[in-house]
């Protein structure tokens, strides 16, 4: 058996692991279904070995033994606004659930945070009033709003 990643991210998956995998490598480009084992379980395989836009990732069916949470997520760095739209709508549709500053739950609990490229370049500003103001929109947000950020950055501080 040839194993296409020395590393790869495991998330473990109550069941539906299969269903996940198969809805992620839809969802993100540059992204494949690598390998199914069932171990006797056709109905919902035990392990899918998945790659998400270029990163190893393996979904463990295994039971009611251990749970999510938003303490192991997927990140996903988007171009734009319409790739952010996109991805949010999919993620939260059908049982999924919006959360803050660009997290996100989707319906299989697994955790997403949706980051637009831009957002981490106004987060870096050397201007630390740009980087304040930046701040204090994206948490105001759900899903990341480019342009709300762009105006944060720009808006001149008024005198206190």
């Amino acid at each position: 058996m040839e194993h296409a990643s020395k590393v790869r991210t495991c998330l473990w998956f109550e069941k539906g692991g299969h269903d996940a995998a198969k809805e992620y490598v839809k969802l993100v480009p540059n992204s494949r279904i690598e390998a199914v084992r069932e171990n006797g379980q056709p109905d919902d395989p035990m392990v899918v070995e998945f790659t998400l836009a270029g990163a190893p990732m393996m979904i463990l069916t295994g039971g009611p033994y251990y749970k999510l949470t938003p303490a192991a997520s997927i990140s996903v760095l988007t171009e734009d606004q319409d790739e952010t739209d996109r991805l949010w709508a999919v993620l939260t549709a059908t049982g999924g659930e919006a959360g803050r500053c660009g997290w996100l739950e989707d319906r299989f609990g697994v955790s997403w945070q949706i980051v637009p490229k831009r957002m981490p370049d106004l987060l870096a500003s050397e201007d630390l009033d740009v980087v304040s103001r930046v701040s204090e929109a994206m948490m105001q947000m759900e899903k990341i709003d480019i342009a709300a950020l762009e105006a944060a950055a720009a808006k001149e501080p008024t005198d206190g």
